[in-house]
């Protein structure tokens, strides 16, 4: 315990920590709102009618996978920031949720007026994103960062 106590936060984990936070804020927002179908957000998402019919379809499965990479980034990101050791499997679940949804995407066809708001780097990004944040928190962990 004491070392733990001695170990220093290096500065890194808390710029990829609040950016993380805020980057899965959104993700999170997207998948609560969305799921909740809240005419405010999905008008300011600017989702187009068959955008919102695509999603009401989604079986629980992909429905599920879309709650665990969402939200388990959003906790993972909790999590990091409060050095949690744990952060590294919320991030691994994100990933996880993130495969689901994708493989249920490659299944269906996006409707073209939402594939219009959603660029087709997106897919690229999230999984850049989300995967580094899992080898990060792996890599803290076994520095000692995270207890």
């Amino acid at each position: 315990m004491d070392d733990y106590l001695d170990r220093k936060t290096p500065w890194h984990l808390w710029v990829v920590g609040i950016v993380s936070l805020l980057w899965n804020s959104i993700g999170a927002a997207d998948y609560v709102f969305s799921s909740m179908q809240a005419d405010w957000w999905l008008e300011a998402m600017q989702y187009p009618e068959s955008g919102i019919a695509y999603l009401e379809a989604f079986p629980a499965w992909a429905h599920a996978g879309w709650a665990v990479g969402t939200l388990g980034a959003f906790i993972g990101s909790i999590l990091l920031i409060a050095r949690s050791g744990l952060a590294v499997w919320a991030f691994a679940l994100s990933l996880l949720g993130i495969a689901v949804t994708t493989y249920y995407e490659t299944l269906t066809q996006l409707p073209p007026e939402l594939a219009e708001i959603q660029p087709a780097w997106f897919p690229y990004v999230l999984w850049s994103v989300a995967t580094f944040l899992l080898i990060y928190a792996i890599s803290m962990k076994s520095k000692g960062v995270l207890r």
